[in-house]
């Protein structure tokens, strides 16, 4: 495989892509229309895959496959809009699709020439004017580098991976850059590693090729356990190429021969690309022995992760590659100069190595055009919650949460006021509405308490309450430790106890002083990051929600009405007898004749909250213990 050869394939496939994107326009197609339809893992769950089977079948049974092409591709990004098919040319967004829908589009659409009007996305077919799917308000102030071909190419195929400049990068590190400068180049980028706490990558490149060692290796860590964050996942399913070939350049640039993608076993589909993607990279002279008439040979391999959180962790993950139980090792020294089996060891995660071959291609000074001085390029986030669009986002960096928030995800859900925002997972912490116009970037979260984490973004209403939340999150961090340490093994779980007793309705302002206290210890004594930011959802809701805390201790009340053993619903007397609250009821706890005011039997009622739901004439109050003896 030469640089003459990466043109031929590019050359033959653009024609079969031209529809596809606007720079492209000039290249003759070889179809007249073409479907990209989203085969990512949410899409699929959602039936994609029958979908596309009824796209296949209405095309051959009307006999236009000669004029129209059906692609699977990677996520687009706006998940909940799922499953979703992008018809060109027009770039037409249909979305919320059912495999029914897949014989309409073609009759009225490929073949009629009309757009079937009921099908297309609500923004993108506003006042009647039909938009394409990147000018809706959800794409609008997104920057695409690392899920750049997300959506755009058939990730399965590595002759479309080379029609959009893949493998131009490992050409040019092979056939015109030293390791060193390699290594330099990612230096002068300022990208830092987008799975934790923003280590600069260059460096990170540097220390692993001046470590001593004739074996080294390089590892993309793919074990994304935060709950609600999926952007790995979707650049493996979307795009797995682009990591393969950064990996391949890091070896090159360190010094070493083998690479490992260590990736969970419940991502069985990316799983399969990956496989896929190796065999053909391996096939074509991509990968393995003398890459491209180099003399350079780089293996990889992937090995499965059984689900641990704490695998995630790079030192847990190196012990779990070796084939021993996952925990974490003592550090110093680090995995740059002893990681797997005692030898120097490179470690990024997936979106990391995504951004390599694009700095490698355009330069550091390109890379550094986009987000801020100290954190320079994009950041992938997962959008999940009390937000309208749901889904994976790439922004650049110093963006605030206020475009994320009620630009990019549309606001909250029913309209409802805004409470806070969770970032960086379990690990990380919740920023108040104080904060929505913080420009994003590694320092500004960690001085509010939290952290960018790999990117997993929970935006909640000001109907949550914060002490739950802590409590949740705090829940699984005790599920998932490794046990290795005390502080974490036996803290994080008096901490939950502690929690739980509060959400009970059995807490003291004691307790609480106690809970915080016991948080800040397992911060500075446990001995991995999972353990040292597992007391961050604690101490940041206790940051800034200590009032939340103080209700439902001193006055046995949870303001958001969560905590069931600290709500109590009363009627008043703006009850005007309609029977909704009691035809709701499901433990029948609610009396009073029609046209009546109608009372709760307190010592009946489960506290589920459905008559507060179903009354629309606010008759029902929410209150703690203390309050209903003054109502009541």
């Amino acid at each position: 495989m030469n640089l003459e050869t990466l043109r031929q394939i590019k050359e033959k496939v653009l024609p079969t892509m031209s529809l596809r994107k606007d720079i492209w326009s000039d290249i003759p197609s070889v179809y007249e229309k073409q479907v990209l339809i989203c085969m990512d893992t949410g899409c699929k769950s959602s039936k994609a895959d029958v979908l596309e089977d009824e796209f296949r079948k209405a095309v051959r049974e009307n006999g236009i496959e000669d004029e129209v092409d059906i692609r699977r591709v990677g996520c687009f990004g706006l998940c909940e809009a799922g499953p979703i098919a992008i018809v060109y040319p027009g770039q037409k967004f249909y979305a919320y699709l059912k495999p029914e829908h897949a014989k309409k589009i073609v009759e009225e659409d490929l073949i009629g020439g009309k757009t079937v009007e009921r099908l297309i996305y609500k923004e993108a077919l506003s006042d009647k004017a039909l938009r394409g799917m990147y000018d809706v308000s959800f794409y609008r102030k997104q920057k695409k580098l690392a899920t750049g071909n997300c959506g755009l190419i058939d990730p399965d195929s590595i002759e479309e991976y080379i029609a959009v400049d893949g493998y131009l990068a490992l050409h040019k590190v092979l056939n015109e850059m030293k390791p060193e400068e390699v290594v330099q180049e990612i230096k002068d980028s300022g990208l830092r590693g987008r799975g934790g706490g923003g280590f600069p990558t260059g460096l990170k490149w540097e220390f692993t090729r001046n470590a001593k060692g004739d074996i080294k290796y390089v590892v993309v860590n793919a074990d994304e356990g935060d709950p609600g964050a999926f952007m790995d996942r979707s650049i493996l399913e979307g795009d797995p190429f682009s990591v393969i070939e950064a990996m391949t350049i890091a070896g090159y640039a360190i010094g070493a021969n083998q690479g490992y993608i260590y990736i969970r076993a419940e991502y069985p589909s990316a799983v399969k690309k990956l496989e896929n993607c190796i065999e053909i990279a391996t096939g074509m002279g991509l990968l393995g022995k003398n890459i491209m008439d180099s003399g350079f040979d780089f293996e990889l391999e992937i090995r499965l992760g059984a689900g641990a959180f704490v695998c995630g962790e790079e030192m847990a993950l190196i012990e779990s590659i070796e084939g021993k139980r996952g925990i974490p090792r003592n550090k110093p020294p680090f995995p740059a100069n002893e990681g797997l089996w005692g030898k120097p060891t490179l470690i990024n995660n997936v979106e990391t190595f995504a951004n390599i071959t694009k700095i490698i291609l355009n330069g550091h000074e390109w890379f550094r055009s986009f987000g801020t001085e100290k954190s320079p390029g994009t950041k992938v986030f997962t959008l999940g919650g009390d937000i309208k669009r749901t889904g994976i986002i790439e922004v650049p960096m110093g963006i605030t949460l206020r475009e994320i928030i009620f630009e990019i995800g549309g606001g909250i859900i029913g309209d409802k006021e805004f409470k806070a925002v969770q970032t960086g997972g379990p690990s990380g912490g919740c920023i108040t509405a104080d904060h929505l116009d913080t420009p994003i970037d590694y320092d500004n979260l960690s001085a509010l308490g939290s952290m960018m984490g790999s990117g997993g973004m929970i935006v909640m209403d000001v109907e949550t309450c914060m002490v739950d939340i802590a409590r949740f999150f705090l829940e699984f961090t005790v599920d998932e430790s490794c046990g290795k340490c005390t502080p974490c093994r036996e803290g994080t779980k008096r901490m939950l106890e502690i929690l739980e007793t509060i959400t009970d309705g059995k807490g003291t302002p004691e307790l609480v002083d106690k809970l915080e206290n016991l948080g800040r210890a397992i911060t500075v004594t446990s001995l991995c990051g999972l353990g040292q930011t597992a007391p961050n959802p604690v101490l940041s809701t206790m940051r800034y929600f200590r009032n939340e805390y103080d209700a439902h201790v001193k006055d046995f009340s949870c303001p958001a009405g969560i905590c069931k053993n600290l709500v109590t619903y009363v009627i008043n007397d703006k009850c005007i007898g309609c029977t909704a609250c009691s035809r709701k009821c499901p433990v029948n706890c609610i009396s009073g004749e029609r046209k009546e005011m109608h009372h709760i039997d307190q010592s009946s009622c489960i506290q589920c909250g459905e008559c507060y739901a179903a009354c629309r004439f606010n008759a029902i109050d929410i209150c703690g213990r203390k309050q209903e003896e003054t109502v009541v």
